[in-house]
């Protein structure tokens, strides 16, 4: 039997200040699937401290992602970002009130920062079904109310939808 790293032959790796294995052990908690697979730790010869955390492997609802604590080098921008198709509203609810929790930022239409800095698309299914309709009324009306959103809200976009 493969194991993950033989079947995923892309992985995001994740550059931390110091908050990679907090950071695996948080977003492990958000998703089925998911699980640290390993954590390696620093020595005596550093450049971390010595027992801390280098880099987690982590895997989120089956994705595998390596975590660095690589120091405050380089922070994470909106040009990267983990997309997350959800199923229903209450996932929707749940992913956004726990990502933007202890000093996340809600941004718009679906985006927004978690506490460490790194960008997420909270996105349900329906959304994306609704915008692929034939109809460019439908799908137009459909954008201009997620534009006005910051967190998706499903019977808003399902409304517009419907308009006549």
């Amino acid at each position: 039997m493969a194991t993950l790293a033989e079947t995923q032959k892309i992985t995001p790796f994740l550059w931390f200040n110091n908050e990679a294995e907090e950071a695996a052990t948080f977003y492990t908690s958000l998703f089925k699937d998911s699980k640290i697979l390993s954590v390696s730790r620093y020595g005596d010869a550093g450049p971390g401290p010595k027992g801390s955390a280098m880099v987690v492997e982590f895997q989120l609802a089956g994705v595998r992602f390596n975590a660095l604590n690589g120091g405050p080098v380089f922070n994470f921008t909106e040009a990267f970002s983990l997309a997350v198709s959800c199923d229903s509203q209450e996932e929707v609810d749940m992913l956004w009130s726990k990502l933007t929790a202890n000093g996340g930022k809600e941004s718009q239409c679906g985006w927004l920062k978690d506490r460490y800095g790194l960008s997420w698309q909270i996105v349900p299914k329906r959304f994306m079904e609704l915008m692929q309709d034939k109809d460019p009324k439908r799908t137009q009306r459909v954008m201009q109310a997620m534009l006005k959103m910051k967190k998706f809200d499903i019977a808003r976009l399902e409304e517009a939808y419907a308009q006549a």
